[in-house]
């Protein structure tokens, strides 16, 4: 036992340098009032790092628990009073599976005729999200495993840079920081939501890997603490300082991942997974603007839930812009769901065409 927590005590030093910069990266950009500031400040200081070649450390064992803070965080968001015609969910819901379906195929065909990728690594590298379980299932076929690890990282990246402007240009958010006063910042809630929050998040990671649901750190807790938030059991909130905490990790998480990535080597990748980012995300838009012209769903939320990819990132927007975190939680559920189950058959139906 006292070996495990020396380990762990000594994996914690390890990252604290990388946590101090993404800190350093989020209050910098907090206090020039960028929009989404505590991630994409930790994001743009440790991928800039990153990319010059510094060493940084992955939060580890960190950013497990900080996907489970954000699980009970967007569960939050599933109210008694929670807005939203259910009919309107389905359509946007079905739209989005149309969408992601023209993703997969405009992925799979740039990456193997523009890009020059294998089949296998094109279709790894094309799922337009689910990072984790994704690489695990490539570990199996014969993908190029940088090439599948750097696509999803530059995709996220590029999504995670765009949605300022996108939101803004769409004129429907405003994306100023909220400013706080010490007080609000150090708000913490009482015992008892504590405890139907810890209680969330315990249950939830438990649930989440009894029920092998995707990405179950996240998607655990998120259902029981919707079931205690909808059932009004509780309206326990989240303090502010731990939402701003877990974008400071989330960043951290995505710009860790060009670590030991040299711009000369890989230059043409890096090219390729961002042009091929832009596409999906020209995609996601039509698909957002579409069912919102149709059907009078918000814009902004169908285009959070539309974006390809990165579910925690996505929702962790959502949940810190307040564009309906429950609409675009339960899209990104769906949609990795769909995606993992059919991985197999979707791998064995592009061998038969390719042969």
């Amino acid at each position: 036992m006292d070996d495990t927590l020396s380990i762990r005590l000594a994996a914690l030093g390890r990252f604290l340098p990388t946590l101090a910069l993404g800190l350093a990266g989020g209050g910098l950009a907090y206090w020039l009032d960028v929009p989404l500031p505590w991630l994409l400040g930790a994001l743009f200081a440790t991928t800039l790092a990153s990319l010059a070649g510094a060493r940084l450390r992955s939060p580890g064992r960190g950013r497990k628990g900080v996907l489970v803070v954000i699980g009970v965080m967007l569960g939050a968001a599933f109210t008694p009073e929670m807005s939203g015609d259910l009919s309107l969910w389905g359509a946007s819901l079905s739209v989005m599976l149309l969408a992601t379906a023209v993703m997969m195929a405009f992925s799979v065909w740039f990456s193997r005729r523009v890009a020059g990728h294998s089949l296998d690594t094109a279709l790894y590298a094309g799922v337009p999200g689910g990072v984790s379980a994704v690489t695990a299932m490539a570990l199996d076929s014969s993908a190029d495993l940088r090439v599948v690890g750097m696509n999803h990282a530059v995709r996220i990246l590029v999504l995670l840079v765009a949605i300022p402007p996108v939101l803004n240009g769409i004129g429907h958010v405003s994306l100023q920081p909220t400013s706080m006063s010490l007080a609000q910042w150090l708000w913490l809630p009482g015992p008892a939501d504590a405890a139907w929050l810890a209680g969330a998040g315990v249950l939830g990671t438990w649930l989440g890997h009894r029920l092998h649901l995707p990405n179950a750190l996240l998607f655990g807790p998120a259902l029981i603490s919707a079931a205690l938030h909808l059932t009004g059991l509780t309206h326990a909130a989240i303090p502010p300082m731990l939402i701003a905490l877990a974008q400071v990790i989330i960043g951290v998480s995505v710009g860790v991942r060009f670590t030991g990535t040299s711009l000369a080597k890989v230059g043409h990748t890096l090219v390729m997974a961002a042009l091929q980012a832009l596409g999906l995300l020209a995609i996601a838009i039509l698909a957002a603007w579409g069912i919102h012209a149709a059907t009078g769903v918000s814009l902004p939320a169908a285009l959070l839930a539309y974006m390809p990819g990165g579910a925690p990132e996505l929702s962790l927007v959502a949940l810190s812009l307040g564009i309906d975190p429950a609409f675009v939680t339960s899209h990104h559920l769906l949609r990795i769901t769909v995606l993992i189950l059919l991985m197999p058959v979707l791998l064995g139906a592009c061998r038969r065409l390719s042969a």
